[in-house]
């Protein structure tokens, strides 16, 4: 395995405190990365990283609705404040709710899978590329899906929330890849988390993609060994 180092890096993680969210966290922290850790919830990232919440080197942000733009403005205010600098931004937010075919969705599901899988993208991209484009350097990543780029039976809302964010990753790299930045999607297929396991406890968990080997296709895109790739959707499928 290739041996990444992110020393003096500041990586701004969104989604740190879920399956994923916390495996890139572990990646980035064993590289030497500073890290910025935001998620929604009030207590996971501190009961996951209990060691970096006294920490300088790291901050850690719970209870955060990144949709919500003046605490996130906040967010980067105080990380601009220690650290003066965001390297490397990974949006791992976003969440499922399918099994209907369109005509039983209703707008309430529609609605909830753009704002918490398409909106974060936006609001976490026109906050941050600013400091990025000031510093003519940058790595942006986000977290889409398999079923953005083919679409399947009763995955309407959430293949089309998915997708968006596919076009929003390959459009914002068209406008900042004359700045040094460089923004990429990943496509993971079925993740193995407790969570899948528990609602198909008779699938081959064999055949998933774990959050570890997903984080490491995070890990790269960061590096400089990606510095050629942006706008790109990389499938991680495992062997679904």
């Amino acid at each position: 395995m290739v041996e990444f180092n992110f020393e003096d890096r500041v990586v701004f993680i969104a989604g740190a405190g879920g399956n994923l969210g916390s495996s890139v966290a572990s990646k980035f922290l064993s590289c030497g990365a500073n890290l910025v850790l935001v998620d929604y919830s009030q207590e996971d990232v501190q009961k996951i990283f209990p060691e970096l919440v006294t920490s300088d080197q790291h901050l850690i942000f719970q209870g955060v609705d990144v949709n919500h733009r003046a605490g996130l403005d906040a967010i980067v205010e105080k990380t601009m404040d220690r650290f003066g600098k965001v390297d490397v931004l990974v949006n791992t937010i976003g969440g499922y709710r399918g099994g209907t075919p369109i005509y039983e969705t209703t707008e309430e599901t529609w609605d909830l899978l753009f704002n918490i899988n398409a909106r974060p993208v936006f609001n976490l991209a026109r906050t941050i590329t600013p400091i990025m484009k000031a510093a003519k350097s940058g790595k942006i990543i986000h977290v889409s899906a398999r079923v953005g780029r083919e679409g399947s039976p009763n995955h309407s809302a959430y293949s089309g929330a998915k997708s968006a964010v596919i076009r929003i990753t390959e459009s914002i790299a068209q406008e900042l890849k004359n700045d040094n930045i460089n923004v990429n999607c990943i496509l993971p297929g079925t993740i193995d988390t407790p969570q899948n396991r528990a609602s198909r406890p008779d699938a081959d968990f064999s055949r998933w993609v774990s959050p570890d080997a997903i984080a490491d296709v995070i890990l790269f895109l960061a590096s400089e060994s990606a510095r050629a790739i942006t706008g790109a959707s990389i499938p991680v499928y495992g062997k679904s």
